[in-house]
């Protein structure tokens, strides 16, 4: 592997950063935020305003939780067979590419949105460097353009997963 833990639970400790960010800011932001939004974004349909509007923190830190657990299993499945792993390695291309979605956003707002700042100083670096180390040490897939649907899916398929199960929980 890259003989550095760093590549495989690194994912894990980027991770921890880059959604400390988003637990600390997405409530107050979305509060602050959204009336401006709403209008300044029409098109955008009032059930996702709706929704943004009445994040509650609880649950989306129960979320986030839940999504540490997808990331810690990722992380030591990489460990555990040296960076090899496609489970990781799909984790890992998700990531990068979260963290480059998380600067639409910014853009279209022209200012900050929660994860806008550790998406370009943590999310995308690490995940360029732990691909860079696996490529150097011969253990990263060659890249196909269906790796970054699956680092996608996977990404958006989890995140949707805890926040069903943190609904329920905080029911």
């Amino acid at each position: 592997m890259s003989g550095e833990a760093g590549v495989t639970l690194g994912l894990l400790a980027a991770w921890a950063v880059h959604d400390l960010e988003e637990v600390v800011m997405v409530p107050r932001w979305a509060r602050a935020r959204v009336p401006e939004l709403r209008g300044r974004f029409p098109r955008v349909p009032d059930r996702i305003w709706r929704q943004l509007e009445s994040v509650d923190g609880r649950r989306f830190a129960t979320a986030v939780a839940g999504m540490a657990v997808v990331v810690a299993a990722a992380a030591a499945e990489g460990h555990r067979t040296g960076g090899r792993s496609a489970v990781y390695q799909t984790a890992l291309n998700g990531f990068g590419l979260h963290g480059v979605v998380h600067l639409a956003p910014a853009a279209a707002v022209r200012g900050y949105t929660p994860g806008s700042v550790t998406a370009p100083v943590v999310v995308i670096p690490f995940t360029l460097w732990a691909r860079g180390r696996l490529r150097r040490t011969g253990v990263l897939r060659p890249a196909r353009p269906l790796d970054a649907v699956r680092g996608l899916a996977l990404a958006a398929a989890a995140t949707a997963g805890t926040h069903v199960i943190a609904r329920r929980l905080h029911r």
